[in-house]
């Protein structure tokens, strides 16, 4: 005897920009970098920054607000919060997941904060729907988080340029057991350890707590300890390791109406992290995609994993995403993890 798999669906999806950004041009006179490098090679018109006043869990706040606005399935209904808000918040050692349920009046809902850096959406996601077909209680599920990383780069340091595009903001996804549109398929992820303490923020734990003297050497900001070594391992593995990620989430998504396996000739848009304008042409030429099958986030900045949201919103905006769309989503995280899922639009 076979039992079907109830269907999870994206309901709503929503953002959250602070108003403050730097631009290319800003960046530039910072950093030394020609403003032409900055705008075509490494992908940055402009990105947000915000101030101090905008904090990184009250951006997700706002972006699940957003969520919540465009559907009428009240926050009453949600039944867990995946918090995606970076480990860089309001307080260490706080489940900032719990105060972004309870700020948006999901009573109900009890919550966990997930940390894959900028493949968490893909994850939560993948573990947003495995609960879903596990608990039968368990019927809506918010993911949301902020992001504020841009605290932590250094525009001066040359070995973490192809970080310079980090900003900061807020995404939320609704998602709803058995709901008719928008069916989160497959998903796939990988891991890589070599990398693992290859890019970090040095004095910032118990190896090297921060302190004056630390901060005041630049240390309180992402660096890569080992560039060379980071460098070859990214050229010889990347690439392939999302590719592998894109066609196991398609085998994992099950098969199409007419009983045939998803392939890479069925995706209809790519909702890919910001990543350098070189990679995300070779992204798309790999995937047989024409650039206007997605879109390209450079003037919003890298958000991390709310970058997904973003995309959607974009795509939406720009009717890049159109109906009957098979999108894959497409991250990675430093440490290192490349991961891919896949969703059919509409």
């Amino acid at each position: 005897m076979t039992f079907s798999q109830p269907t999870v669906g994206i309901v709503s999806v929503g953002t959250y920009s602070p108003k403050q950004f730097i631009t290319s041009k800003e960046i530039a006179e910072i950093s030394g970098v020609p403003e032409p490098i900055i705008r075509d090679k490494i992908g940055i018109h402009r990105k947000f920054v915000g101030d101090a006043n905008e904090h990184p869990n009250e951006m997700g706040i706002k972006a699940a607000l957003d969520c919540l606005s465009k559907t009428d399935i009240p926050a009453e209904e949600i039944d867990v919060v995946l918090c995606t808000t970076e480990e860089w918040k309001e307080y260490l050692l706080w489940t900032a997941g719990i105060d972004l349920a309870y700020q948006i009046g999901a009573q109900r809902a009890w919550a966990m904060d997930l940390h894959t850096r900028c493949a968490t959406t893909v994850n939560a996601l993948k573990l947003a729907k495995d609960m879903m077909i596990a608990d039968p209680e368990i019927n809506t599920i918010l993911i949301a988080g902020g992001y504020k990383v841009s605290d932590f780069i250094n525009l001066r340091n040359a070995r973490t340029s192809w970080m310079w595009n980090i900003g900061c903001g807020g995404g939320a996804l609704l998602l709803r057991k058995n709901w008719e549109r928008n069916h989160v398929l497959g998903a796939h992820l990988i891991a890589d350890g070599f990398m693992s303490k290859h890019a970090i923020v040095p004095a910032s734990g118990t190896v090297q707590p921060p302190t004056d003297a630390t901060r005041a050497q630049d240390l309180l900001y992402f660096d890569v300890v080992e560039p060379e070594a980071m460098k070859n391992r990214l050229n010889a593995v990347s690439m392939d390791n999302w590719l592998k990620c894109v066609d196991e989430a398609l085998r994992k998504s099950g098969t199409k109406p007419n009983g045939a396996p998803y392939t890479r000739a069925d995706i209809g848009y790519l909702n890919i992290l910001l990543i350098k304008p070189s990679g995300h042409r070779e992204m798309l030429e790999r995937l047989g995609l024409r650039e206007d099958q997605s879109v390209y986030l450079n003037e919003y900045g890298h958000t991390g994993e709310q970058d997904a949201m973003f995309s959607i919103v974009e795509g939406l905006k720009q009717g890049r995403l159109k109906e009957g769309d098979l999108m894959v989503i497409v991250a990675a995280g430093i440490g290192y993890i490349w991961a891919a899922g896949v969703v059919q639009w509409g």
